[in-house]
C-alpha cells in the first residue's frame, strides 16, 4: 500500500514542490492525494493543478468553528497516511491534531523563534545561527515534538529575503529525507 499524503499550504509552495518531485523520482514512496489551501490565489495551487493533484480551497469564513469542520471532514475523507503542514499559515484545532498525524517544517531552530515571524525574529535577537525544524504539530504554536533539525549560520548580511532563501533551501531537503523517515512507521501502524 502506498502511503497517502495531503499537503496543507498557503504560499509559494516550495517545500510542496519538493515533496511532488521526490515522489515523481520514486526517492519518496507516496502519492500525494491533494493540497489543501486557505488561500485562493497561492502559487502552491497552480503548482498542484498542473501535476494533476486535486487541490481544495478552504478560506477562513467568520465562524472559525465552521472552518475547522470542513478541514477536519476534508481530511477525514482523503484517509491520509500523514499530513504535511508546509507553509500553511493556520493553527489547526486540536481535534484535528489528535486525530491526524500532522507534521510541520518551521524557518528555525524551535524552541527558538516560534511562530510566523522566524526568521525576522532571528534577526532581531542578533542570533549567530537558526535554520529548519520539522516537528509533530500539536495544538500549540511551534511546540510539537521535535523530529529533525538543520542549521545554518546568519551572517553579517544577511537580511530577512537572504536569510529566508537560505533556510528554504534547506527546508526542501529535510521535510523530504524526515517524510521518508516516518512512511514506514506510519504505514505499519496504519495496517
Amino acid at each position: 500500500m502506498v502511503a497517502r499524503l495531503v499537503v496543507l499550504a498557503s504560499g509559494s509552495g516550495s517545500l510542496f514542490q519538493a515533496i511532488m518531485d521526490s515522489v515523481d523520482k520514486g526517492e519518496l514512496a507516496a502519492e500525494i492525494v491533494a493540497v489543501i489551501s486557505d488561500q485562493p490565489h497561492a502559487q502552491v495551487l497552480r503548482r498542484a493543478a498542473n501535476s494533476s493533484i486535486p487541490t481544495y480551497i478552504l478560506p477562513m469564513p467568520d465562524d472559525r468553528s465552521q472552518w475547522d469542520q470542513q478541514i477536519f471532514d476534508l481530511v477525514s475523507a482523503l484517509k491520509p497516511t500523514l499530513v504535511v503542514s508546509a507553509g500553511f499559515m493556520r493553527i489547526l484545532n486540536p481535534n484535528f491534531v489528535s486525530t491526524f498525524k500532522v507534521i510541520n517544517s518551521h524557518p528555525a531552530l524551535l524552541p527558538n523563534f516560534p511562530g510566523a515571524h522566524a526568521v525576522r525574529d532571528a534577526l532581531a535577537a542578533g542570533a549567530k545561527k537558526t535554520g529548519t525544524t520539522v516537528h509533530w504539530v500539536d495544538s500549540g504554536v511551534d511546540t510539537g515534538e521535535i523530529i529533525a533539525q538543520a542549521s545554518v549560520d546568519i551572517f553579517p548580511e544577511d537580511d530577512e529575503a537572504s536569510l529566508h532563501e537560505r533556510i528554504k533551501i534547506l527546508e526542501r531537503g529535510l521535510i523530504v529525507a524526515t517524510i521518508s523517515k516516518l512512511l514506514p512507521s506510519l504505514e505499519r501502524k496504519s495496517v
